[in-house]
């Protein structure tokens, strides 16, 4: 696979989980890749070697839901969010399991603002900047070559945050989580032809023990918070209508909560999240 620079248009219909967001017994989940990497995934840009990749994200919401999916009691909430994550990607030529072994870093930084059509109090958020910081080793294999091109290429990456970003215990939504995490994933894209793939990027989500809680938490007499631990992934599909230039198709995410949210070491019912998202995308 020849060196290039790959550039992502996703747009992504559903709930990204942004930084402890709005209401005292739910969205919890720290800020995670959902729909941030689609097309080709399983590959790497190229060959062993630095790679700099950034992503931007915008998200605007106006409508939150609570465990039965009905609309919070919010006043015409609305919620923007810019998310951007910087990463830097090493492959080397050192063999591993039958890949090369590299690792990757990735700093995020988070402009929030939340705005309501009534006076609160209502979740409010911090001040905008850094998010944790994430790193990891991973293993790249592939591509393998069948007679007419790749037939399908994978990774595996050990990733995690720790919580280095930017958090105000007293405000609801924060660029930092304020807790460790470590999130690991294995992403694979298969080639049903040299112009049609397939792709998707497999998470497991496992949250560290937040102990300074936002003021919802507190408010029920919460010393620690330890949100649930989920499984998500990103997944996506494209033809190559221009050769080497342009790749139009669908992708999206999914995200399930598998455990409860836990205050001061008990489950706390009525807290897991679901989130989906499918849009157009380019490559």
């Amino acid at each position: 696979m020849k060196k290039n620079l790959k550039s992502l248009i996703a747009i992504t219909l559903g709930l990204p989980l942004l930084a402890n967001a709005p209401a005292a017994l739910a969205y919890d989940l720290p800020p995670i890749n959902l729909g941030f990497t689609s097309f080709v995934d399983g590959g790497p840009p190229g060959g062993p070697g630095w790679y700099f990749n950034q992503f931007v994200q915008f998200y605007h919401a106006t409508h939150f839901k609570d465990a039965n999916g009905h609309d919070l009691p919010l006043p015409s909430p609305e919620i923007n969010a810019t998310v951007s994550l910087s990463q830097i990607v090493w492959l080397s030529n050192i063999d591993m399991l039958g890949g090369k072994f590299g690792a990757t870093a990735v700093l995020p930084a988070a402009a929030l603002e939340a705005s309501y059509g009534a006076p609160g109090p209502f979740p409010e958020t911090g001040k905008n900047g850094l998010g944790d910081f994430a790193f990891g080793p991973l293993i790249q294999w592939g591509p393998y070559i069948g007679p007419h091109g790749p037939r399908f290429v994978h990774r595996l990456e050990i990733s995690g945050t720790i919580p280095t970003g930017e958090y105000d215990a007293k405000k609801t939504l924060n660029p930092g989580a304020n807790h460790w995490t470590f999130n690991p994933y294995w992403s694979g894209t298969i080639f049903f032809t040299p112009r049609w793939t397939a792709s998707t990027r497999i998470f497991y989500l496992w949250n560290g023990k937040n102990t300074d809680p936002n003021p919802g938490w507190v408010a029920r007499g919460a010393k620690d918070v330890r949100p649930g631990q989920a499984f998500h992934f990103n997944f996506a599909t494209e033809y190559e209508v221009l050769p080497g230039k342009l790749r139009l198709g669908v992708n999206g995410y999914f995200l399930k909560q598998t455990t409860d949210t836990q205050m001061n070491g008990q489950d706390v019912a009525n807290t897991r999240e679901r989130a989906f998202g499918i849009g157009p995308g380019l490559l």
